[in-house]
């Protein structure tokens, strides 16, 4: 693994790239960096894809944005595959990464040979949802981000992988705990703030998967469920025993079904 950085409007934007092949990039979700994909990219890797990683505005080692919308990140995207020079590529987006790939599928759609909706979804936040996020940041800003985020990430889970798993449950809170403040309150209103994206998936014209946990409660069913019939090429995936980071409860399915979807997409866009 290759660990790089470039400037994006004097910030910081830490990525990483590892193989040969194929571009796959891995967008990480909210509370998360790109450390999420360690061990679930060495599959990918070995079937020669070339994976590329980075760290969203406000995680992982990339500079803190006050300001950032879900657009922005977007932007920090293209950024990072111009400056890899990456024609075509398949971007596999985790719950807040959907968001920005939807994004970039909006603004510049010609390098996307396909799109992984993993764990998310193209519709606002409603009134409540975005009143929850906003008690959350008034929160954040008046005891810090450590509680929060040692409530919200062991929620992420089921029940049972949370039990067998404490020591990984342990390692992601304390990557969590080490962001900033600012950083993570700064994501929590890009995702408040963002508009619908459901007109995104009704007009997208490459293929797009959604990778839908059976347990997951961080995105209601009825969410899950409508978006699949928006675009024209849909391939609908079930985890039965994942909650919403299928990256750790079904990693061998998900890897699996992963390099199948970009296997289909690089050949579709070949034809």
């Amino acid at each position: 693994m290759v660990n790089k950085h470039l400037i994006y409007e004097g910030k910081r934007i830490a990525y990483q790239t590892a193989g040969k092949g194929y571009p796959i990039l891995l967008l990480h979700g909210f509370c998360f960096d790109s450390a999420v994909w360690d061990d679930f990219q060495l599959d990918l890797i070995e079937e020669k894809f070339k994976v590329v990683r980075l760290d969203l505005p406000g995680f992982g080692k990339s500079d803190v944005w006050p300001d950032i919308t879900i657009d922005k990140m977007a932007e920090v995207v293209k950024a990072v595959i111009d400056e890899l020079k990456i024609a075509h590529f398949v971007l596999v987006g985790h719950s807040m990464g959907g968001y920005v790939g939807l994004s970039f599928a909006n603004q510049f759609p010609i390098q996307l040979d396909g799109l992984s909706l993993f764990h998310s979804h193209p519709y606002a936040d409603d009134a409540e949802k975005k009143d929850i996020r906003h008690k959350s940041i008034e929160f954040m800003k008046r005891q810090g981000h450590v509680l929060f985020v040692k409530q919200m990430i062991p929620s992420l889970f089921n029940a049972k992988f949370s039990n067998s798993n404490a020591f990984l449950l342990e390692k992601l809170l304390f990557r969590a705990t080490r962001y900033q403040s600012e950083g993570i309150i700064a994501a929590q209103s890009a995702m408040a703030n963002r508009g619908d994206q459901s007109e995104v998936l009704k007009n997208i014209e490459v293929p797009v998967q959604f990778i839908i946990g059976k347990e997951d409660t961080a995105i209601p069913a009825e969410k899950s469920e409508a978006q699949v019939h928006l675009p024209t090429i849909a391939d609908i995936q079930y985890l039965d025993k994942a909650a919403h980071m299928g990256m750790f409860e079904e990693r061998k399915k998900t890897q699996l079904l992963i390099r199948q979807f970009a296997s289909y997409c690089k050949k579709k866009a070949s034809m």
